[in-house]
């Protein structure tokens, strides 16, 4: 009978403790931290830091977002954002990366016989293809080192006669050129060149990638043609905001002058002076375009 009663006192006792647990980590505290959170000066970045436009929210100044139609085309009267790998982009639920590095450099090519086949772009290609149509969109020269002008990587297989890629050369392949397409290169080394083929093995060739004659520098920059580590990147670098700034201003009917003092309105230094890099948030930028210069499609 002592066992019974000594039984049913520690379970009393482990209910209250349970229950006075509860109720202070799992209600009190949990509403005290969202009192102190809407606080002024708290409330708005504990919300999410949301923006809205006539009332309406338009995004987070925190978190990066489209600016394209409903075929996915950058329309002209905006600044574009970093490109985003997150989920089908900008998707905050599925914050990501490609995961793809500095050796990713040869294309999967897509099947022909499949028209639904897509193939798989290396990092490389990846990267040609956005400076060129970034190139393309704001009238600068997309040209980027181990780029064909075509936007795909500059890489080829070459083929040796001896062993241990000596001897002499027998065959040059452009890898991410599929067939019928026009190698980049008409010879190397003497050999003519030939674009690639679908299912073929060229694992013995050497890969050599080409630098060509493209600026060490391009005119687009990093930021333009790569993906953040998150994906959701909110903010570009001045360079890539510089190099809109003709477009949107034409596509505006403004002086270039007058959006210039308007990017740099929404540029940000390096944090405490030495961290990190200026940047210009994008989404805040188009909202002050929208509000100090509408933009009408008659223009």
């Amino acid at each position: 009978m002592n066992a019974v009663a000594s039984y049913l006192r520690n379970a009393v006792a482990a209910l209250r403790i349970l229950l006075l647990l509860t109720v202070i980590v799992g209600i009190g505290y949990p509403l005290v931290v969202f009192g102190i959170a809407q606080l002024p000066g708290l409330q708005t970045r504990a919300n999410g830091s949301l923006l809205t436009l006539h009332g309406q929210v338009v995004g987070s100044r925190l978190i990066g977002q489209g600016f394209t139609d409903a075929d996915g085309k950058p329309l002209p009267q905006y600044f574009q954002s970093r490109p985003s790998a997150a989920g089908a982009g900008y998707d905050p639920t599925a914050t990501s990366a490609s995961n793809l590095g500095p050796e990713s450099i040869v294309d999967t090519l897509p099947d022909p016989a499949d028209k639904a086949s897509t193939g798989k772009q290396s990092l490389l290609t990846q990267v040609c293809a956005r400076s060129l149509a970034v190139g393309r969109l704001d009238g600068v020269d997309g040209a980027r080192p181990f780029c064909t002008p075509d936007g795909v990587g500059a890489v080829l297989a070459v083929f040796w006669s001896g062993p241990g890629y000596s001897g002499t050369v027998t065959r040059v392949v452009s890898l991410d050129q599929a067939c019928p397409a026009h190698p980049f290169l008409a010879t190397y080394r003497g050999v003519a060149v030939e674009c690639a083929r679908f299912g073929a093995d060229y694992s013995k060739g050497q890969v050599v990638p080409i630098q060509g004659s493209a600026p060490a520098r391009p005119a687009v920059p990093a930021d333009a043609v790569t993906a953040s580590a998150s994906g959701l990147d909110p903010e570009i670098s001045p360079a890539y905001a510089t190099i809109q700034e003709a477009r949107v201003a034409k596509t505006r009917g403004i002086p270039v002058a007058q959006l210039e003092a308007l990017v740099a309105r929404y540029r940000t230094g390096r944090d405490l002076g030495f961290l990190g890099e200026p940047r210009v948030n994008v989404l805040r930028l188009n909202l002050a375009l929208d509000q100090q210069y509408p933009y009408t499609a008659t223009r």
